[in-house]
């Protein structure tokens, strides 16, 4: 029988397919060879859950005490490390308050907010603890201040629109602004405006133990109480020098008539609000109106001749 040369090239065909396999497996396994990459080594403290980063090595093993088991002596250690930090952002906030404020009291209250901060800082977020507890120390601070002020905020507010307008007409009229212009600068009615004058004459109090300069030269220092005046005490007696008459005479001045008018009856000729009234023909209310707004300018004029 003879064999069909047709089924030849077929065979041959399939005999040269077959290297293809191994070549083709060649390839998939030099594509499975992995780069030479370099392997970057990190700060084990970096991410530590204990430890905050940016803290040498001995601060380091306090942190892991306290936060790996709340070791009550490490807390302590913690708390004397970062003292002073309370005593810098207690510098800060006393700044922009009144002298009578003590700032030991601010670092007693600050260190509360130190405390708080340790207890509720996270490690592993990356941060500095001082970057995070100072915030928490200034808004302790504060909070604090707020919880021991009997004034509303909405008052204090007020009084700081009030006066921080006074402030900008005076700089740009280069004189005293009326009531009028004080009105329109607030964006409230004269009525509105009589109101919250009234609501800040109650707020205003100092401390008797403050201490306030006095003489020809201010050098001489006295506590308020002792500047208070008796029933048989001339006012004009406690101005110890012509010059500090002449600008105060000044300043009295240029107040308006019924400011000039209230002053001189209230201090100098020893009358009460509601004789005053009677006078002028307002109300109490009104008098203790204009009374305050004329304090408040002369009080004004007087520590700019200071």
């Amino acid at each position: 029988m003879t064999v069909s040369p047709a089924k030849k090239p077929a065979t041959a065909a399939a005999t040269r397919a077959k290297p293809t396999t191994a070549t083709a497996t060649k390839t998939k396994t030099t594509t499975k060879a992995k780069p030479n990459t370099k392997v970057v080594e990190k700060d084990p403290r970096a991410v530590s859950a204990t430890v905050p980063p940016q803290v040498d090595d001995a601060l380091a093993a306090i942190w892991h005490g306290f936060k790996s088991s709340g070791d009550v002596d490490s807390r302590e250690r913690l708390i004397l490390h970062y003292a002073p930090l309370v005593k810098y952002v207690a510098s800060r906030v006393a700044t922009g308050l009144p002298a009578s404020v003590d700032q030991a009291d601010l670092v007693s209250y600050g260190m509360f907010g130190l405390i708080d901060a340790l207890q509720k800082f996270e490690p592993l977020r990356g941060n500095k603890f001082e970057t995070y507890a100072i915030p928490r120390i200034r808004g302790a601070i504060i909070d604090e201040l707020r919880a021991m002020d009997w004034v509303p905020r909405s008052v204090r507010f007020k009084q700081r629109e009030i006066e921080k307008a006074l402030t900008d007409l005076e700089s740009m009229l280069k004189r005293q602004p009326t009531e009028k212009e004080l009105s329109e600068r607030l964006g409230m009615s004269m009525h509105e405006l009589h109101e919250v004058i009234t609501q800040i004459s109650f707020v205003s109090v100092l401390a008797l133990d403050e201490t306030v300069s006095v003489g020809a030269d201010r050098g001489e220092k006295v506590s308020l109480v002792d500047t208070l005046a008796d029933k048989g005490f001339d006012p004009s007696t406690g101005v110890e020098s012509q010059e500090t008459r002449g600008l105060l005479a000044a300043a009295i001045n240029e107040l308006s008539e019924r400011e000039k008018i209230v002053v001189t009856l209230y201090y100098f000729e020893g009358l009460t609000l509601a004789e005053i009234g009677g006078i002028l023909g307002v109300t109490e209310s009104r008098v203790c109106q204009i009374h305050t707004k004329a304090v408040g300018v002369l009080r004004g004029q007087m520590t700019e001749y200071d």
